[in-house]
């Protein structure tokens, strides 16, 4: 006797629906990586496809996401046209994480100097600090004959210039933001790499539900661990 909405019905509603990504975290600071891939849009349209064929600039979003380094669960999701480049999507990445924030992962896209102000004076209060590597002909901003203190951005290419980028990788860690990588594989593996809602806003509700799903397949996957006292 239960009333079942149609599937306008549910896509009318998805527009609406922002559901929260639920992911479980430690009281300790997090280390996140950030990262974005392409989602195409599903389908042109069968009659469209007949009259004119297919279009040469074929449609599609990025979906931009920030992973706990340590669970490998999403806790900040994006969806934006092709167009937004990935620095602009930090901040709101980051905003949407309620634990505090240690370090944060990057590629070389993320090499902007507003991307390094927002983690030297995040909203959330104490400064984050950045493994992003800088562009190869990157130049030192604040030379260290100043009473200032170096900047973050100025100590990256220091270190690079001084024991070559690929240590710098090794000894910072960077390698743990290959994990976002896996993350973008598991999307398009178990989900799909395509968005089936027609609506911009059911798009970025599809593309939040599967990063959910994600989340509740490795709550459930991985064990809970936890000590037991044997009083034998």
């Amino acid at each position: 006797s239960l009333a079942v909405p149609d599937y306008t019905t549910l896509a009318r509603r998805s527009a609406r629906l922002i559901p929260a990504l639920e992911p479980v975290v430690g009281e300790d600071p997090l280390h996140v990586v950030v990262d974005s891939t392409g989602l195409k849009v599903f389908g042109e349209g069968e009659w469209k496809v007949r009259q004119h064929g297919y279009a040469k600039r074929r449609t599609w979003f990025k979906l931009h996401a920030a992973l706990d380094e340590r669970t490998g669960q999403v806790v900040g999701h994006t969806l934006t046209p092709n167009r937004v480049d990935d620095a602009s999507q930090l901040a709101p990445l980051l905003e949407q994480v309620s634990s505090a924030l240690s370090t944060v992962a990057a590629d070389g896209a993320y090499d902007k100097r507003k991307v390094f102000s927002y983690l030297e004076k995040p909203p959330q209060g104490a400064a984050i600090k950045a493994l992003i590597p800088p562009r190869k002909d990157a130049k030192i901003q604040q030379h260290g004959n100043r009473k200032a203190p170096p900047l973050p951005r100025d100590q990256i290419i220091r270190a690079i210039q001084k024991k070559g980028r690929a240590r710098w990788k090794k000894d910072s860690g960077y390698h743990r933001r290959s994990l976002v990588e896996t993350l973008m594989f598991r999307y398009k593996q178990i989900i799909g790499n395509t968005l089936r809602a027609r609506l911009e806003e059911s798009q970025f509700s599809e593309s939040r539900i599967a990063c959910l799903i994600l989340n509740r397949m490795l709550q459930i996957a991985k064990p809970q661990s936890y000590p037991v006292e044997y009083a034998g």
